[in-house]
């Protein structure tokens, strides 16, 4: 779901937070044992421990949309997730906030329509950037390039596949939780709608929510996640990145690319989600076995805010994490 920009913005303006519109971090795997496949989602019964790890940002307080404050992140995990009715609600709400949100570009985007193109051309050379140098022939417009699979998570209407992974990659899966978002999405990614070459299409359409999907295992060589990890907590962003690691290929990538909050973390009651800051995402990544490996910042002109964009390495096995934690 991709609708982050009207409510960060809501955010930012309300209570004095700066927010950086998009911070994009994505992984790179690595060859070697994979990870087993639990499942994760946005909206299981299931009991998780609310439970936070060492990490010195996450005991940075925060603040709900309302102004209201948090000691730390395991304050408001506790109060929000605590127990399994209250994990349920949670996801069942953020779903339920999303499912009255028209399936139209101004609608995901927030009322912010007009930040499509700015949204696209960013990622677009960011994407170029990241291809050339991950993978061989596989930017934009050089020849024999190789068979390239993408999962575009959280894809909204198909917004980010119609503009821009499907005419990088031969083929994009989309997930999404919302059924009339993706039903747009199918309809738009129809192949006679496409100005994409038929070596180019949308394979799958996946209607499950974050924390219950499990890829195929080996599939991917890039899995972009965009302005939807935000309605995760804690746990299930863990779990759900250590999972997915079975469906990248060897040397395939992670792309995270979400609003920053300036420190700490601002928590959305209308539509369930968390705004985390750089080095709170930087905390949950040291736990999920992933590796910085590149990030790159920009002034968005639409909304005067700053965008990041940043790669992360994955890697299976805990031997580098002192490794990440030392860069």
């Amino acid at each position: 779901m991709q609708g982050y920009y009207s409510k960060i913005l809501r955010t930012e303006h309300s209570l004095g937070i700066s927010v950086s519109i998009s911070i994009s971090i994505s992984v790179s795997g690595v060859g070697g044992e994979r990870v087993a496949k639990p499942s994760f989602g946005r909206g299981n019964g299931r009991r998780r421990r609310v439970t936070r790890r060492a990490g010195i940002s996450m005991e940075v307080g925060g603040l709900d949309s309302e102004g209201r404050k948090f000691n730390n992140a395991g304050e408001m995990w506790t109060e929000q997730v605590g127990d399994p009715n209250k994990k349920t609600d949670w996801y069942r709400q953020g779903v339920g906030y999303w499912e009255g949100v028209k399936a139209s570009v101004d609608g995901v985007l927030g009322g912010y329509g007009h930040v499509d193109k700015a949204d696209i051309v960013g990622s677009e050379v960011f994407l170029n950037t990241l291809l050339s140098e991950r993978f061989t022939n596989a930017a934009a417009g050089s020849s024999n390039q190789h068979h390239l699979v993408a999962l575009d998570c959280g894809s909204g209407i198909g917004r980010v596949t119609k503009n821009l992974l499907i005419r990088f990659f031969n083929e994009v899966d989309l997930l999404e939780p919302v059924s009339h978002f993706l039903e747009t999405a199918r309809e738009s990614l129809a192949p006679e709608k496409l100005m994409a070459s038929d070596m180019h299409k949308a394979t799958n359409f996946f209607c499950v929510p974050l924390q219950e999907f499990t890829p195929d295992a080996g599939r991917y060589d890039v899995i972009w996640v965009q302005w939807c990890i935000g309605h995760l907590t804690d746990d299930d962003f863990v779990s759900f990145f250590k999972r997915a690691k079975v469906g990248l290929k060897p040397g395939g990538i992670f792309v995270l690319k979400e609003n920053i909050a300036r420190s700490g973390f601002v928590l959305d009651n209308v539509d369930r989600s968390i705004t985390r800051s750089d080095s709170y995402f930087k905390d949950l990544f040291r736990q999920c076995g992933l590796h910085l490996y590149k990030s790159k910042i920009w002034t968005c002109i639409y909304l005067g805010a700053m965008e990041a964009l940043s790669l992360c390495d994955l890697q299976v096995t805990n031997v580098i994490f002192s490794t990440v934690e030392t860069n």
